[in-house]
């Protein structure tokens, strides 16, 4: 079945181009078109449209997405730009567009980014989750990458996994893999980038997980700019539902930034020497000195021994904040994941397992 389609764009010489490209396409047919959001709003229900393409050069047309939105929640909705902007496709896609491509266009890109977006999860913004330590050795890259495992499981969505300790990541050691990108290519060429070309960059896991592995080697990090890699993560969060990133150690630029845009922060470290207590407590304290960080900064305790509620209350006595996630003790999963194995699966009588599936579900809550 055709698609119906409502083309709400102010360029009249575009406007023309589109309606022409569409009717050539017996996927779609143009049902009505209209110079404003505003004239388009009420009258486009008579067409019963399942499609609509909005040009977002102008403040009107992208404050009626989310009136689109409310009014036609089956309809897909393509915001259409002239230049790819990762802050005005953030704002769209948390007024509920299905998501963002730009002009001109072939009836082609249309269909590949519907398919794209369709295959990305719910129609809802995506769930960005950062993951910080004071020091090395926290269990951060671990906790990370099983949670990006647990939650494509449990929601069925896309989920990304970004590996953004230029020096010394992890993550494809972890799973036994050798991405022909990283993240310095795709920062390098992000300005060039839309989520179609974007996505070859990610190399898929297992279904439902794909990674932007570190670099190969500890210099290049130097090519990463903060600000790139920001639009690095935006441009992800067009095509998976939730991204989580793993942070170098320590406050600098980029974890600064990447934190600032957020949704959550989980900020982990290993209980051994009793020293790690005092660096996270720093930690809060810096975090809590920027806008919303006590709402979303949050404390991860890992290889916590006794795993009981009365070491959770006296690590929290001596932080003087409260302990979110605290994770046992266990060997044997982390071998497994320092061994390469973890996309071929965990013990499932793992205590830690179930401790990081309670997060799991947690931060899924949360998205709903």
């Amino acid at each position: 079945m055709a698609y119906r389609v409502i083309l709400i764009e102010d360029d009249s010489d575009m406007l023309d181009e589109m309606v022409g490209t569409l009717r050539r396409s017996t996927d779609f047919e143009v049902a009505s078109t209209y110079k404003t959001a505003k004239a388009a709003i009420g009258p486009a229900g008579m067409f019963q449209p399942n499609l609509f393409l909005i040009s977002l050069e102008n403040e009107e047309m992208l404050n009626a997405i989310s009136v689109l939105f409310d009014l036609y929640p089956k309809a897909d909705i393509l915001g259409m730009m002239n230049h790819w902007d990762p802050f005005k496709v953030q704002k769209a896609l948390e007024d509920g567009v299905t998501g963002c491509i730009l002009k001109p266009f072939t009836a082609k890109d249309i269909l590949e980014n519907l398919q794209l977006y369709a295959m990305r999860g719910k129609r809802k913004p995506a769930r960005l989750l950062s993951f910080f330590s004071p020091k090395g050795r926290a269990g951060r890259t671990t906790l990370a990458a099983i949670l990006a495992l647990l939650i494509a499981e449990k929601t069925g969505e896309r989920v990304a996994l970004i590996d953004a300790d230029l020096q010394f990541g992890d993550l494809p050691i972890f799973f036994d893999v050798e991405p022909k990108r990283t993240v310095v290519d795709a920062s390098q060429d992000i300005k060039f980038l839309t989520p179609i070309s974007f996505l070859p960059y990610f190399f898929q896991i297992k279904k439902g997980v794909s990674l932007l592995g570190s670099p190969d080697r500890p210099e290049y990090a130097e090519l990463v700019t903060p600000e790139n890699l920001v639009e690095v993560v935006l441009m992800t969060e067009n095509i998976f539902r939730y991204v989580l990133v793993d942070l170098p150690a320590g406050f600098n630029p980029l974890s600064l930034n990447i934190s600032r845009i957020s949704d959550a922060v989980f900020v982990t470290t290993m209980i051994n020497s009793g020293f790690e207590i005092k660096h996270v407590k720093k930690t809060m304290e810096m975090f809590d000195s920027q806008a919303d960080g006590k709402r979303k900064v949050h404390t991860v305790f890992t290889r916590v021994n006794p795993f009981t509620e009365e070491e959770r209350q006296k690590i929290a006595d001596r932080l003087t904040y409260p302990v979110d996630v605290m994770i046992p003790n266990e060997y044997r999963t982390v071998s497994i994941a320092n061994s390469g194995r973890l996309s071929r699966g965990l013990p499932s009588d793992s205590l830690l397992l179930k401790s990081i599936s309670e997060m799991a579900d947690k931060i899924i809550a949360a998205g709903r």
